[in-house]
């Protein structure tokens, strides 16, 4: 179980998300456009998107359905078809159903024949840069949301889809430019949430705290402060708080019952308190809604780490089959460690030659290449995931241990040693090894240079931009 990264239980990313934020909260000017739908839950979902929040699941399906039956009879308004594609898009995401993905692809491209890019449909192309964001396409997501920017630099709608793909990239000055241009000209609830993400990628923690609080103070309906204390859960839990995660987990899913990313950063915490029956059931409850390909892969090592190794194989075989858009770094760090690490070695090679450049696929692709014999290649990825800014337990993990195999025994027994600084309990198969390789490194002596003996956590600067 490994859940180093916000975006990796949603957007997963991460590709997120990778995708905290919905698809509706990019095309909210558009909605104005159409003649109001009912009042009713699709009336609620577009305030919602009015106001840059998290629909209710129900409320986004309602919303769907009140577009289609528009537009049976008016299949000329693109405004409309916008919506539909964005909708389209964020239920993909929320159901991880790419079927949804290729309806929002006909729907986006409806619109853009009704009326063109060129002639200013910005709200369709701003759905097309999520919908590639979506598919884990981060290149074509730039490209549309550089495209939306240049002819409208005040929009702010396109700033969250640019942020996106710029970190799918790995261009994390970009993403951070992004994020502030956003918070100059939009306010509420999801800004905060993209400032405390901005905030976390760089190692400033009690910054991303504050503006995750932010969040959940500023949110305006029960799915977005649903959300928002999702993610002040991931931020604890990443401190390696587990308790206090379980606690903003569970006011989540007393607002929204059954949110996925609430029930999988439960499930984490469980495990992690020693609730393994517990934490195994809220797996499943959580994979039953939103079978995303790391909420698998985790799923599986806690299993896996349990002795039940029936569970874990049939959740390794639903990832390995189900081939969602987006997945390529749990099915390479899932081959590194439990197939063949030639094959995560030639998948996440791919990735880095399409561009997808992120702190996520440098550490997958330094770990498979380690685990398939090239720890020397291997070092200089894993150099890039941890020399960025995120604190992560598990990328600090994998960097020690390749510095193990290369016989540097300080450098790696200062990252295994800070792996569990971080998160003691970031996975329940790897923590336990982090634990035996530093025991097996033995103390160093007390007249090493400084500079070569593991960094006191007093000293680190990890609290605020004050401190970095």
């Amino acid at each position: 179980m490994r859940s180093e990264n916000v975006s990796r239980t949603v957007l997963a990313c991460g590709v997120g998300a990778v995708l905290a934020a919905t698809a509706l909260v990019y095309v909210p000017e558009l909605v104005g456009r159409t003649p109001a739908p009912p009042p009713g839950p699709a009336e609620r979902a577009v305030s919602a998107a009015h106001a840059g929040a998290r629909a209710a699941l129900p409320d986004l399906v309602a919303l769907i359905g009140d577009r289609e039956r528009w537009l049976k009879a008016h299949p000329g308004d693109d405004a409309s078809w916008a919506v539909l594609g964005a909708a389209y898009t964020e239920r993909g995401l929320r159901r991880a159903d790419p079927a949804d993905f290729s309806r929002a692809q006909g729907a986006l491209q409806r619109s853009l024949t009704v009326l063109p890019a060129d002639r200013g449909n910005l709200d369709a192309q701003v759905g097309m840069a999520a919908l590639a964001n979506a598919r884990g396409d981060f290149g074509t997501a730039k490209r549309w949301g550089e495209q939306v920017r240049k002819t409208n630099p005040k929009r702010w709608s396109a700033y969250p889809v640019l942020i996106d793909a710029y970190e799918g990239l790995g261009d994390y000055k970009a993403a951070q430019k992004a994020t502030e241009t956003l918070a100059e000209l939009h306010k509420g609830a999801a800004v905060s949430a993209r400032s405390a993400r901005l905030f976390r990628n760089r190692g400033w923690r009690e910054d991303a705290g504050a503006a995750a609080l932010d969040a959940v103070a500023l949110s305006e309906t029960a799915a977005d402060k649903a959300a928002a204390l999702a993610r002040l859960g991931d931020l604890a839990w990443e401190r390696g708080e587990p308790a206090e995660a379980l606690g903003s987990y569970d006011t989540a899913l007393r607002l929204v019952r059954d949110d996925p990313p609430s029930l999988a950063g439960r499930a984490r915490s469980l495990a992690a308190l020693g609730r393994a029956d517990e934490a195994t059931y809220t797996w499943q409850a959580a994979l039953a809604r939103q079978p995303l390909p790391d909420l698998l892969l985790e799923a599986g090592e806690l299993s896996d780490s349990l002795g039940r190794d029936g569970d874990a194989q049939t959740l390794y075989g639903r990832l390995r089959t189900q081939r969602l858009p987006g997945a390529e770094v749990a099915l390479g760090l899932l081959a590194a460690d439990h197939g063949d690490p030639a094959e995560a070695v030639r998948l996440l090679r791919a990735e880095w030659a399409r561009g997808h450049r992120s702190v996520r696929v440098a550490d997958a692709l330094g770990w498979a290449l380690y685990r398939s014999g090239e720890p020397k290649e291997a070092l200089g990825y894993a150099k890039r995931a941890t020399d960025e800014g995120l604190r992560s337990a598990l990328f600090a993990y994998h960097r020690g241990e390749i510095e193990r195999a290369l016989e540097s025994g300080g450098p790696a027994r200062r990252h295994l040693a800070e792996a569990l600084r971080i998160n003691p309990y970031f996975s329940p198969l790897l923590a336990p090894r982090a634990r035996e390789a530093v025991k097996a490194l033995g103390d160093l002596p007390d007249e090493l240079p400084k500079d070569v003996r593991p960094e006191e956590p007093k000293k680190r600067a990890e609290g605020s931009r004050t401190k970095a």
